[in-house]
């Protein structure tokens, strides 16, 4: 879904960077899931039962997911 890879990519270039190892582990697993899980997350329909996963796709998509 191109809406998912614009917030991923918007994630990348304006965190990415500066984040911390633990953040950027947070990522590559997020990653490593299927589309459709991620898709999930990303639009809110479920939370990550990981702490880690959940904060990071709480900055992914603000207002649709948190710990």
């Amino acid at each position: 879904m191109k809406e998912l890879d614009l917030m991923l990519q918007g994630w990348l270039d304006r965190r990415y960077p500066q984040a911390g190892s633990a953040e950027k582990a947070s990522f590559a697993r997020l990653l490593e899931l299927p589309d459709p899980q991620i898709a999930c997350y990303l639009l809110g329909h479920e939370v990550p039962d990981d702490p880690a996963l959940a904060t990071l796709v709480a900055e992914l998509a603000p207002g649709r997911a948190g710990p």
